[in-house]
Formats: structure tokens, sequence, C-alpha cells
């Protein structure tokens, strides 16, 4: 099979491509009923941002889909356990089994500095609305599949891989919203526009929750869930927010922070090391805190 051809491949089975148009349609819808209820406008500067920010993270991960669907294919090729196929409950299973893969992504993507220098720039729009959740990194793809990998060794066929994780993100486009309340029943086991709210908050009590994609179940399993609370508004954003609308900037400040922080005077060779893979917020000297001792305190 050419490059050509696997390229081909991919961006025929790309789902989201054919949710964009939606997208677009209920972004215009979402900003007008913002209008009418609030009397503000959508803030342009931030939209235009975040829509730049996805464009790129589209190129960025057709290039990465190419390299991990060989990686994937080789993988299912040659260590393969069982020959699952494409049947109805093949696809139910990988429902779970690809959101229980984002969900640990996600998770680590919040504890490792050097993953959240890719992950905080989705975080980093002051605004919630369905324009930021087109806000997507550049840098994430390098090594966001990783967490998939064990999906083709077990015998997930890559393009299904691809697709179930697409259809994935089309669901998590909708949660990024003030205008849907909280779900009732469904709060109870789906990520729900009020579950990722929390998850979007840079209040201390909201930080590091909800790191689910379409089922809360995980973040229920494993300690890491919050509602959502009428009495704690959510203040979207970073603990220290960049303040530019500049693709640039956004994609790669954190970058610039973790590169700031290494050379700090006293900081060791250790310390190096720690400021890479130590959770956001961990300081050699004690200057600066990570959520749980924010949240510990």
């Amino acid at each position: 099979m050419s490059l050509t051809e696997i390229i081909k491949i991919l961006a025929e089975g790309e789902v989201v491509q054919y949710a964009i148009p939606i997208f677009f349609i209920l972004i215009i819808v979402e900003s007008y009923i913002i209008y009418k209820d609030e009397r503000e406008i959508l803030n342009l500067k931030d939209s235009m941002s975040s829509i730049t920010m996805g464009l790129g993270s589209v190129l960025f991960n057709l290039i990465a889909k190419v390299l991990y669907f060989l990686l994937f294919m080789y993988l299912y090729n040659h260590f393969k356990i069982f020959e699952i196929g494409y049947q109805w409950w093949a696809w139910l299973i990988l429902l779970f089994a690809d959101d229980f893969s984002f969900y640990w992504h996600h998770r680590m993507s919040h504890q490792v500095r050097i993953l959240w220098a890719a992950h905080s720039v989705h975080h980093s729009s002051e605004y919630y609305n369905l324009s930021t959740a087109l806000r997507q990194s550049w840098t994430e793809w390098s090594y966001k599949y990783m967490f998939w990998i064990w999906l083709p060794i077990l015998g997930f066929h890559p393009l299904m891989i691809f697709t179930m994780m697409s259809i994935s993100l089309i669901y998590q486009f909708f949660l990024h919203t003030e205008k849907v309340n909280k779900l009732g029943f469904l709060e109870i086991f789906m990520n729900t526009p009020s579950h990722h709210r929390v998850h979007h908050g840079s209040n201390v009590l909201y930080l590091d929750k909800n790191h689910a994609a379409i089922f809360i179940i995980w973040d229920k399993m494993f300690g890491t869930f919050q509602a959502e609370l009428e009495e704690e508004k959510v203040i979207y954003g970073l603990t220290d927010n960049i303040k530019t609308y500049q693709p640039i900037k956004i994609a790669f400040i954190e970058y610039l922070r973790i590169y700031k922080s290494v050379f700090q005077k006293g900081v060791s060779f250790k310390n190096v090391f720690q400021y890479l893979i130590n959770p956001p917020g961990w300081s050699h000297d004690g200057s600066s805190k990570t959520t749980k001792e924010l949240q510990d305190k």
C-alpha cells in the first residue's frame, strides 16, 4: 500500500470532516442565542483563534495518523491476539475501549507537565462556547496515539480505531456550551456539558477533574469526578492565563514557560527532569503549587 493510498483511505474515512459544516452552523446558532439571552457578542478574536488552532490541528493530525496507521497496521498484522472483525458487538466493545484510552490520555495530559504543554492549548480560552471545542493542540499528536496502541494488538483494525476516535471527538464538540443545563439521569453515566464545564474550570475545586470523553464512569471509578455546583461558578481558562489571541503563542507558550522554569537559578539536572515529568505547578523551591497541593490546603 502506497503512502498516497494510505492518505486517501484516512482522509475518506475521517468522520469529522462530515461534521464540520454542522459545527459551524451550531456555533452561529449558539452565538445568536448568547446575544439574545445575554446581549453579549461572541468574542470574535477568541473564536477565530480557536478556529485557527482547530484548522492547524487537522493538518498536523493527518500527518500523525499516517505515521500511526503504519505502526498500528504493523502491530495488527504481526501481533494481534484476537481476530475481532467488524461485528456490531466489536464496535460496542471498541466504544468503551476507545473511551478508556481517551480517559488515561487526557488524565496524563494534566498530570505530566511536558504533556500539559501540548494539551493546555485546549484550556487556554477564558470563554466557553462551541468554538472553544475547536481550540486543539498542534503538538498533542506527538504522544496521544500511544494510549491507543494496545487496541491493534488486541485485534481491532486500525481503521476501526481511528473511526471511533473521530466519533468521540464529534461527541465532545457538543459538550462545550453553557446553554445546556444538567441532563437528569444522563449525568450519572454520560459526560455532559455540565461535567465538561467543570473540566474547563480554573477554580481550585474543579482542577484536573472530569477527564471523560463520552462516559463519565471512568472519572467516578478512578476518583477524578466532580459535579458542577451552583455555589461554585466555573471560571474558565488557566490558573495563569496567557492573554493572547495569536495562534503561534497559544500553541507554544507553555513550552516557553517550561524553558523558563528549567533555566531558573539553582535548578539541578535532576530538577530539569522533574520539571518535565512532574505535574504542572511543581517547583524545585516550592514557589508554585500542584493541583494536589492546592486542593489539600
